[in-house]
């Protein structure tokens, strides 16, 4: 018989924040630091130390203690402190495919300072797991991942549950864990979670008590004679006397061959022994054989506002500061900002551990996030505007004949990846002037004012010399300052307008000019507008829009000739749950704004824009009853609670806007409110009227196709689910395509239409998980505006490429203005990349911090392999394969200037070109 061996893995799984805000948890962190130090250095038996798996601790320790650097140093130089792979423990499902790419990174390139890393694909709470966590784990060489959720036959909360029967995704606590591409990797499920071996006791009775039911637990689930044990929890001490501990298990099961080990000692162990009936299991590990109410998939709505600042702040790193700092590097030779972006990325994912960015903390860690997005936002905003106006300078505006030489130039900037075409506004100044600092110089505000622009006569012309129909709005006189390379700061005045209009075809990761002529002489006839609005409705060639009294809207998709009825209702319903989990009260029946009279109208009729608003003064119950105070005071568990919602009832007053585009393909919807009630969740939605079994949801790296009815163990009446830009239902001929911004959950509903409710507001009091923490904050109370698209499209989402116009609805527009004409190297409409993949979306166009190479990656959102083209505008002096790391690997020839390969079903790809310089 083989003899068993027990690992022990000494760690302390660190929530940087949750139920204490950072600061306190970061005078524990330095505690914990020292403690360990002082282990390592006197007892040669405590051989390793797990550190969590994120490099962010280091930063955090030696924050407080730099002097203890050196000695931290040597410990991870000889492998007793373990470190990485991640920068912090994100939650995967609520940061996005780049984020979590540049977690792995940034947490690498920290790693590499000390030279070990731990290659180890470590998700030890994550709520769920990506499924194309395989597919990233390997391209860095990480061969292993082990997680706590996701899979059975782990119990929500921590319970070790009996793994008899056939219901189980694996009768082992090992397996293998394939991406959609076919990547795959060995799982190991922390099936008795990852503190099944924390407090080990020294007393010997105490010990045999102790191993008897460990062993039995771990060898439950074990398909080899290696059994694991996690020597810690969140935030454990270390255990100082854990040699001794030892020693007394080993003199009691003289059989057990107990070992303080590592994960690297552990896996290698076990790969030795890996059984050959291991299941695989296949893409997102959601427990979705599970009772449902463990999932915590309701963090996706905890706190919306921290989703739409996390949302915005990503994309203006990954679709604004990268690109165009990429851009500004190779049109004018400016350096990339390596540290700065890096310095912005991690400010921002200092928000994505899974207790932050799902909005499951005490009120004092959420504030504190607020003013992290800020300053990751402000510094990516930095970056955006110097690189814009540097790439202003380069623009080639005199060589446009059309533009007579006093016209005032503007260059819109689209970075996504594909050609765009949308409504724009813009600010810009017609005039200015200078002052020195000193008194308020009304003599020359006054001067401005006067300016005669005679708006109505300018005309905006594109550099063919087409008159574009725009809306000029004078804007006043205001104050503005700019900061010289060389020299003090330099105070002015200046007259500014705003222009509003189409931006058509503006190329991919490119830009394209107009130019704003204000003379009478220059009048032209702009082209007609297929866009018209009626009494109750608007349409263009692509979509009509029919609006009814109670604020419902009907959109035809005039393509497939399919009317999506009665979009846009509002529902609102109790909830007794926490910021993990929703609960609706038992017996409450919904209330919605269907039949209720709204106040509809037409704000905005122009021949690019047409816009409705609708009205709802709607009453709702202020929160829950008065037995839902007593119940949480008493711990009573959330499936258990019997309060109901108060009969009281307050105003909630929903103002919303809904747009069509010239050439939109579908409508844009905003919606505000100010929220004075609690303890209520709020959803808008869209019965598709589609028949189909599953959908398609927007995921890291990948559109999911999840099951529209759970599984048979789910016994949950929510099956909420995580998105990021898009939910499809589809029915194979035609479909409907809800985007959002920052809004992560969405449920299709069994209701026989296929509806798609998107949540857009969850109001609740307290934290939930272990202990009585109230969040007063948590109810979210105040104004709040929301954003999503509805697209109708032929087929699925990905056939049609409707995708692409989500992607798009979640990326800013970008522009420059040039006083007056100037000689530049760069054409008034370009273009970076041309690429060709009809289902391929581009991820990331940045540059490499080894060899500042130009950083191209994209995949394949389809099940299929599809053929890409690569063509770069910039001069390359040699191509390469890449990965998510942005190592060099195999060449990769360009033949006239093209890369010509197939993208592998779900495949993520990247190539690092080399930038000739000239």
């Amino acid at each position: 018989m083989t003899k068993k061996s027990a690992h022990l893995i000494s760690h302390s799984h660190w929530d940087r924040e949750w139920y204490m805000p950072y600061e306190r948890h970061h005078y524990l962190l330095t505690e914990l630091m020292n403690d360990l130090l002082d282990t390592l250095e006197r007892d040669p038996e405590y051989r390793y130390f797990h550190l969590d798996g994120q490099t962010i601790i280091i930063e955090d320790y030696l924050q407080v203690h730099p002097e203890k650097r050196e000695q931290l140093e040597a410990y991870i130089k000889a492998g007793r402190i373990i470190i990485g792979p991640w920068y912090v423990l994100q939650d995967e499902f609520l940061t996005s495919s780049e984020a979590n790419v540049r977690n792995l990174l940034i947490g690498h390139q920290d790693a590499a300072k000390y030279g070990v890393i731990s290659k180890l694909g470590y998700f030890p709470d994550s709520f769920g797991n990506m499924g194309q966590a395989p597919q990233l784990l390997k391209q860095a060489d990480i061969d292993t991942a082990v997680f706590g959720r996701g899979v059975k036959p782990t119990g929500f909360d921590n319970v070790v549950i009996d793994a008899h029967g056939s219901g189980y995704e694996s009768p082992y606590s090992e397996m293998y864990w394939s991406a959609p591409d076919g990547s795959k990797v060995i799982g190991i499920l922390f099936a008795n979670w990852y503190s099944n071996g924390n407090e080990v006791p020294v007393e010997t009775e105490a010990a045999k008590a102790f191993w008897d039911k460990r062993l039995g637990d771990a060898q439950k689930y074990a398909s080899t004679s290696e059994l694991l044990f996690m020597n810690g929890c969140d935030h454990q001490p270390i255990q100082r006397d854990l040699s001794e501990a030892i020693d007394t298990a080993k003199a009691l099961y003289p059989d057990v061959d107990f070992i303080h080990s590592s994960f690297e000692q552990y896996i290698d162990a076990l790969k030795k022994q890996l059984p050959d009936d291991m299941v695989t299991i296949q893409g997102e590990l959601r427990s979705q054989h599970t009772d449902g109410w463990g999932t915590l998939v309701n963090t996706a709505s905890a706190r919306v506002y921290l989703k739409q600042l996390n949302q915005l702040g990503q994309t203006l790193l990954e679709k604004g500061a990268e690109p165009l700092a990429t851009l500004a590097h190779l049109a004018a030779g400016k350096a990339y900002p390596h540290q700065l972006l890096t310095h912005a990325w991690k400010t921002l994912m200092q928000n994505h551990p899974h207790d932050s960015i799902c909005g499951c903390s005490v009120d004092e860690v959420h504030r504190e996030m607020i003013t992290r997005f800020d300053k990751s936002k402000h510094l990516t905003e930095t970056i955006i505007d110097e690189s814009l106006q540097v790439l202003a300078g380069q623009i080639d505006t005199a060589s446009v004949a059309s533009w007579p030489k006093d016209s005032l130039p503007v260059t819109i900037y689209n970075m996504t990846g594909w050609e765009r075409t949308g409504t724009v506004r813009i600010e810009l100044i017609v005039a200015k002037s200078y002052f020195k600092e000193g008194p308020n110089p009304p003599a020359i505000a006054e001067r401005l004012a006067q300016l005669p622009l005679n708006l109505d006569n300018g005309v905006l012309l594109d550099d063919q010399g087409q008159a574009i129909s725009a809306n000029a709005e004078d804007l006043g006189v205001h104050f503005g300052y700019e900061l010289p390379k060389d020299k003090f700061r330099q105070p002015y005045m200046g007259r500014r307008i705003a222009l509003t209009f189409e931006a058509q075809q503006v190329p991919a990761l490119g830009l394209k000019t107009w130019a704003w002529v204000n003379e009478p002489t220059a009048q032209a006839e702009a082209a007609n507008s297929p866009l018209n609005a009626t009494d109750s409705g608007m349409a263009n060639a692509h979509i009509a829009v029919s609006i009814h009294a109670d604020g419902s809207y009907d959109i035809t998709d005039k393509e497939t000739g399919f009317t999506y009825e009665g979009m846009g209702v509002y529902e609102n319903c109790g909830d007794l749950g926490n910021e993990y989990v929703f609960r609706q009260p038992e017996g409450d029946i919904a209330l919605t704004t269907k039949g209720l009279p709204a106040q509809v109208k037409l704000v905005e009729n122009e021949p690019y824009r047409v816009t409705y608003e609708i009205k709802h003064t709607w009453l709702i119950p202020v929160s829950a009853s008065e037995l839902f105070e007593e119940e949480k005071r008493k711990m009573v568990p959330f499936r258990k609670r019997a309060a109901s919602r108060s009969s009281e009832l307050v105003p909630f007053e929903l103002i919303t806007r809904i747009s069509l585009d010239q050439s939109g393909k579908g409508v844009q919807v905003s919606a505000s409110y100010n929220n004075q009630a609690k303890d209520h969740r709020l959803r808008v939605l869209f019965p598709t009227g589609l028949t189909a079994s599953t959908h398609l949801a927007d995921s890291i790296f990948e559109a999911a196709e999840r099951d529209t009815v759970p599984a048979k163990e789910w016994i949950n009446p929510s099956n909420a689910q995580h998105q990021h830009a898009f939910i499809s239902v589809s029915d194979g001929s035609q479909g409907l395509m809800i985007a959002n911004k920052g809004l992560n959950e969405y449920e299709v509903l069994r209701d026989g239409k296929n509806t798609i409710a998107i949540t857009l507001l969850r109001s609740v009091s307290e934290l939930g998980d272990w202990g009585v923490f109230p969040t007063p904050e948590a109810q979210c109370l105040g104004d709040h505006t929301v954003e999503f698209a509805i697209y109708p499209h032929k087929g699925n989402v990905i056939q049609s490429g409707a995708f692409a116009s989500a992607y798009q609805f979640q990326s800013p527009w970008f522009h420059t203005t040039a006083m007056g004409q100037q000689q530049g190297t760069l054409p008034t409409s370009y273009q970076a990349l041309e690429w060709s993949g009809s289902s391929l979306a581009l991820s990331a166009f940045k540059m490499s911090l080894d060899h500042d190479d130009v950083i191209v990656r994209l995949y394949n959102l389809a099940n299929e392999a599809e053929q890409l083209t690569l063509k770069p505008s910039f001069p390359v002096a040699a191509g390469y394969q890449s990965d998510i790391l942005e190592r060099r690997h195999d060449s990769a020839e360009l033949e006239d200037g093209l890369i010509r390969a197939s993208a592998g079903k779900c495949e993520i790809i990247t190539y690092a070109f080399q930038h000739k310089q000239s």
